[in-house]
């Protein structure tokens, strides 16, 4: 993972937030093809490509999300797409995100680039070494001003948490969030190799005897 330093932002044409709105801030950033650029916290942070343990999570959840999909069960998955948090300043590619299909089509058809937090309804990140701290509820020592503070802040209704730190090992489900706290106020979890069960308006269960931590 690399930060962008204070020089390289200073030579940057206009704000990391506007230029990434824009689709403009990857010409900016000098990364490996794959790379995700991002702007948690006010800081442009590039993450290399994720490998194929992270993604098989990833994967076996739209796989069960995409069985379930029909008349009753209108959730789409989306996952490469950015998300703008207009009102916290960042700009995020969230590992997935759940979308209503009506949302997903209107937004598809509008041809946006990017999708809002009141168009999701939960969003999925999956840790890995080097930059778990972006994704993990912050400690009291640790920082304050990541991804989960910027969720809870833009208020997506649920954010699930697969922690593959060998020290965790286990999903983690945080709902509630607060707005001026930029916190969530509920969680529950499961240990890896339990099923996860998504509460309304999913009622879906996921299969986790597949994941493991990971293993550098």
């Amino acid at each position: 993972m690399k930060i962008l330093s204070k020089e390289e932002l200073s030579e940057l044409p206009d704000t990391p937030y506007n230029l990434w709105v824009r689709g403009e801030l990857d010409d900016y950033v000098d990364a490996p093809e794959g790379s995700r650029i991002e702007i948690i916290g006010g800081e442009v942070v590039v993450s290399p490509p994720p490998g194929l343990p992270h993604n098989a999570v990833t994967g076996d959840i739209v796989l069960v999300f995409n069985r379930a999909l029909g008349p009753e069960f209108p959730w789409r998955t989306d996952n490469g797409t950015g998300m703008s948090l207009v009102g916290v300043g960042d700009g995020y590619v969230p590992d997935l995100m759940i979308v209503d299909q009506d949302v997903y089509l209107a937004a598809r058809r509008s041809g946006v680039r990017t999708l809002v937090p009141d168009q999701v309804e939960l969003v999925v990140e999956v840790t890995s070494y080097g930059n778990a701290g972006n994704d993990q509820q912050p400690t009291a020592r640790g920082r304050g001003n990541n991804k989960w503070n910027g969720y809870a802040a833009a208020e997506i209704p649920y954010y699930l948490l697969v922690d593959r730190s060998p020290k965790v090992g286990r999903s983690i489900l945080y709902s509630i969030p607060d707005q001026g706290l930029a916190a969530y106020l509920h969680q529950e979890s499961w240990e890896f190799g339990e099923t996860v069960h998504l509460p309304d308006p999913f009622d879906i269960e996921i299969d986790t005897s597949e994941w493991k931590p990971w293993d550098r």
